[in-house]
């Protein structure tokens, strides 16, 4: 072995970069995130050949004096932190002091600064060494300039694993899209080529970085300190941001989220379970600006949608987590990509709560409609709901309520309202979709008790048009299978065995939850042979494994002996059950198995008990069940993420048939 000995400035300066600067992408993302430090208001990007062979990236900031330029491009050197205190609550998005003199070293850097009130810029080239030239004098707005160009020439074997020019061009892309989510108050100007990629304006009102307290409520709170009225007010504002950024189809499926609790603040948009992705290209999650994948994160977020997603989706979401600096490292990657958080449990309930809580809501407002079920004809196609599936069988048999009752398409409530009265013969009760609508001893309300409900209504409608339920009155059934109700701003459609599906998984899951886990004795125990690092956690979580509904004691050093399941597993595997239970407890610290295996049972019982297909329904079977969803927890979609109703506004309706051209 050679002896010890120092490296050269340079040599260090290559190590660093190999850390930091990986391809094009880590290079822009270095630059930007220094001029959003710098109190940038416009930023612009110019690229050739994907950054490969020139990146330059100019900003509007506060700028760098002459007797600095030489310290920017040093190793460590930086104006955002001074002292440990500093690092634990760093909350610029740069601290390290790597970036730009780890550019020069693998590439030709150029640096270019004005500061506010002086007469003109200075100019500083690095060629990522401790010995740097003198600044010259440069003209130059306010602001500062960073020119790379020939990335990796001192290094040719780094170049050799870049991708194509499109594939490297895709990260910047992407990049730049999680930048300008970030900051919605900073304008993005992205050229490539000589082409414009990206012309974003900062907004008028962007996302607030910095949580406001909230009014406790009262006569001074008023609609905009609720906090439904603070979750609206607060998602409009970068509205044309989103639909710029990641289209119109996830602004018109978003659902707003502004949750606070125990020092967390979750404010964004996830987009409707229907509305899921077979990628993970639109998840965006900020940490108090700051773009990250963290696994906490994710596994969160993947239990809040574990409902109501089809196998093998993604869901869609901009969500903005701020809390305290102190509570959270940043400084756990080279990149600054994952972040540690003190408090990591407390953080992963408070993100499962509250999306959990907000899918929950189900008909609630979206970003572009007062219904969140706005699917226009082309996205209905791109969610397999082609239009052949919304119009196959117009010519479907008429139901004997339909046969009977002079239905008048523009008034569903008088529809309602006769169905009501009439009491049909040969009508199957409203209760047998919806328990609560039957009256004393479960039996049906009678005639009596509707008609004058049914009046009561009619007599509302003169004096208020508009008072309709979210899904409006049904008016007929498509096909046997679809529900077609008239809203107050559009037609409705309602698949009726998905629908009814969701209400009865939500009800077994409900009464599950109310009782106690039922345990089912194995008539012989299993002897399950496991390691001695989880025989010993079986022994530690005897108690919790208990609730349950798992009895395992421990018979031996790597031996542990299942004596009983839950009740309603009893066809599942009671060896292949514990093993994944234990290796949940191992790598999380809980575990979700069993809770996950009940609902997947439940899922199937409310499956086979759901109203099939071709059945026909009367328009009080109807109704029943459009109300019950509106009470029932994400209603929007059925146990396999499928959509349970779509609808086609009026303005959508008069386009098929082009009306007011």
């Amino acid at each position: 072995m050679p002896g010890i000995h120092s490296l050269s400035p340079l040599l260090i300066n290559q190590i660093a970069a190999g850390e930091v600067i990986e391809r094009p992408a880590s290079v822009v993302k270095e630059l930007i995130e220094n001029s959003l430090d710098a109190g940038a208001r416009q930023i612009s990007v110019e690229l050739e050949q994907a950054g490969i062979k020139r990146i330059l990236v100019r900003d509007d900031g506060c700028g760098i004096s002459r007797d600095d330029l030489a310290l920017a491009v040093s190793r460590h050197a930086t104006s955002k932190i001074s002292s440990l205190d500093d690092l634990e609550a760093v909350a610029s998005l740069g601290f390290r002091g790597e970036a730009l003199p780890s550019m020069a070293s693998v590439a030709r850097l150029e640096l270019i600064s004005r500061e506010p009130g002086a007469e003109h810029g200075w100019r500083l080239s690095a060629d990522g060494s401790d010995d740097v030239g003198e600044p010259a004098p440069a003209a130059h707005p306010v602001g500062t300039s960073v020119e790379v160009s020939d990335l990796f020439y001192r290094v040719p074997a780094r170049r050799k694993f870049l991708r194509t020019e499109r594939t490297e061009l895709g990260h910047i892309e992407q990049l730049i899209r999680r930048m300008a989510l970030a900051r919605a108050d900073v304008g993005f100007r992205v050229q490539h080529n000589g082409r414009e990629l990206f012309d974003l304006r900062a907004c008028l009102n962007p996302v607030p970085l910095v949580t406001e307290a909230r009014p406790e409520g009262g006569a001074d709170a008023g609609a905009e300190g609720s906090t439904e009225g603070r979750a609206q007010a607060w998602a409009r504002a970068p509205v044309e941001r989103l639909q710029a950024l990641l289209g119109e189809a996830f602004v018109e499926q978003a659902l707003a989220v502004d949750e606070q609790a125990v020092g967390l603040a979750l404010r964004g948009w996830v987009a409707r379970p229907a509305f899921s992705r077979s990628q993970t290209d639109l998840q965006f999650f900020f940490v108090n600006g700051r773009m990250v994948r963290d696994k906490l994160v994710a596994h969160a977020i993947r239990q809040a949608f574990q409902d109501v997603l089809h196998q093998g989706r993604h869901p869609a979401y901009v969500l903005y987590l701020q809390l305290d600096p102190r509570q959270v490292d940043v400084n756990v990657h080279p990149a600054k990509q994952e972040v540690r958080f003190r408090e990591g449990r407390q953080v992963h309930d408070f993100l499962f709560r509250s999306l959990h809580r907000r899918l929950a809501e189900g008909i609630g407002d979206t970003l572009s409609s007062q219904h969140p079920a706005t699917v226009p004809a082309c996205q209905a196609r791109d969610q397999g709901l082609s239009g052949s599936s919304l119009s196959q069988g117009a010519a479907s048999v008429p139901t004997p309520t339909q046969s009977r009752l002079p239905l008048r398409i523009s008034d569903g409530r008088s529809a309602y309202a006769a169905a009501l009265a009439l009491q049909m013969p040969d009508a199957a009760p409203a209760s047998v979709l919806d328990p609560e609508l039957a009256g004393p001893g479960g039996e049906p309300r009678g005639a009596g008790e509707l008609a004058p409900a049914a009046a009561s209504d009619l007599h509302r409608e003169q004096e208020q048009e508009q008072d309709l339920p979210p899904l409006g009155f049904a008016i007929g059934q498509l096909n046997g299978v679809y529900i077609l109700a008239q809203g107050a701003d559009g037609l409705i459609l309602v698949d009726m065995h998905a629908a009814h599906e969701r209400i009865g998984y939500e009800r077994l899951k409900r009464g599950w939850s109310q009782g106690e886990v039922l345990q089912q004795p194995l008539l012989v125990p299993i002897a399950v042979a496991v390691s001695a690092r989880e025989a010993d956690l079986a022994e530690e979580q005897q108690g919790l494994l208990a609730t349950l509904g798992v009895s395992v004691d421990r018979v031996g050093p790597e031996r542990l002996l299942l004596r009983a399941i839950p009740a309603i597993l009893s066809g599942a595997d009671p060896e292949q059950l514990l093993r994944d239970l234990l290796a949940d407890l191992l790598a999380e610290g809980s575990s979700d198995r069993v809770r996950a295996e009940i609902n997947r049972v439940l899922s199937t019982m409310a499956c086979h008990g759901a109203v099939r297909a071709n059945r026909q329904l009367t328009l009080p079977e109807m109704n029943a069940l459009l109300r019950s969803m509106e009470r029932t927890e994400r209603a929007d979609q059925c146990n396999h993420g499928r959509p349970t109703w779509i609808k086609l506004s009026h303005q959508e309706l008069d386009r098929l048939f082009w009306r007011g051209r």
